[in-house]
């Protein structure tokens, strides 16, 4: 049996490709059932009319109020897929709002309570869309890491973050890439500085809003005042949080988890480089399993471990080659990957 450290995609990995996931993989119809009940009494679209829709719509599926709950729901999914009988999982973590999907598969949260959490959040975002991101890389094609460039760019988010009227913040340290938060009048400015690399970045972020900074403080407020802490209970798997920090079962503190999670997780930076060199030195997993929906995040994962100089990778190609010898990254959104950990999605 073979250990696994499962991983889970935040915002803007249900994509076109994606179109249909639910319905392919999610085997519990009555839990689906339940999810749709619950948001169309709130007169939201239901998950299984935005997976069943005839064409996808950028404006329609990637809302804060629609996307959260899709990915939330293929990340469920997949992770219950997972076979048991081949793959130990001996820890959960996430990317941004992939945290809130990392305590339901943790067992801090139910199933529901999850849905709730995500469903809630996502909303509130979406009400409010404050700010916005974008993604710059620090590394290049052959990802080798690059601290000097990295280091640059960030003395640069706060130059731009010291004039006046401008808001610049790092949001997520993601692997190669560093994800920026801020007001349009930041955003811009970072934009106009950099030059642009690899045929599509600087990149704006699609109906995101300034995630992971203090300009998210009025969400968060909310999202406490809706949400109770009686939702959070004890996990059954170590969660590694975006600060790198360790839940450990048996050891949470239920309040400061609820704390965290509608606190500082919402208006601070997500380093998910060091959670991934956390779960990489803390838990030496065999495997490192990303959940669907989509395959975009794998390629941040490995850059991570490249960054953290786990087992000696120091470029892509040691990563390629180390993953052609032997897999240890599993993305469940390719369906190749999929079948080496799962029985298959028969109902």
């Amino acid at each position: 049996m073979k250990t696994a450290v499962v991983i889970c995609p935040g915002r803007g990995t249900y994509t076109k490709t994606e179109l249909g996931y639910l319905g392919r993989h999610f085997r519990d119809r009555g839990l689906m059932n339940a999810f749709d009940g619950l948001r169309a009494a709130q007169g939201q679209d239901t998950l299984s009319a935005l997976d069943g829709a005839a064409s996808y719509s950028v404006a329609r599926h990637t809302r804060g109020d629609n996307a959260s709950a899709l990915i939330y729901a293929a990340t469920l999914g997949d992770f219950r897929a997972i076979d048991e009988g081949a793959v130990k999982v001996v820890a959960v973590t996430g990317n941004s709002m992939g945290w809130y999907s990392a305590l339901a598969c943790g067992g801090a949260l139910s199933a529901e309570a999850g849905f709730e959490v995500v469903n809630t959040m996502g909303t509130l975002m979406q009400q409010s869309l404050i700010g916005g991101q974008l993604i710059y890389p620090f590394v290049g094609e052959d990802w080798r890491p690059e601290p000097a460039r990295k280091a640059e760019l960030l003395a640069l988010v706060d130059t731009i973050a010291a004039r006046a009227d401008h808001v610049l913040t790092l949001s997520i340290d993601l692997g190669g890439m560093l994800v920026l938060a801020g007001n349009e009048a930041g955003l811009a400015a970072f934009e106009a500085a950099v030059p642009a690399v690899q045929g599509r970045f600087p990149m704006r972020l699609a109906n995101h809003a300034a995630f992971h900074s203090a300009l998210q403080a009025p969400v968060a407020e909310r999202g406490r005042a809706r949400l109770s802490p009686a939702l959070f209970g004890q996990p059954r798997l170590p969660m590694i949080d975006g600060r790198g920090a360790i839940w450990w079962p048996g050891a949470t503190d239920t309040q400061a988890l609820w704390d965290y999670t509608l606190g500082h997780q919402v208006t601070e930076t997500y380093d998910f480089t060091h959670a991934i060199r956390i779960a990489a030195r803390e838990f030496a997993p065999d495997l490192f399993i990303v959940t669907g929906p989509g395959t975009t995040l794998g390629g941040a994962v490995a850059q991570s471990l490249i960054l953290s100089d786990w087992r000696g990778m120091g470029s892509k190609t040691d990563f390629q080659t180390r993953q052609q010898a032997a897999p240890v990254l599993i993305s469940m959104g390719m369906e190749d990957q999929r079948a080496a950990v799962t029985k298959g999605d028969q109902r």
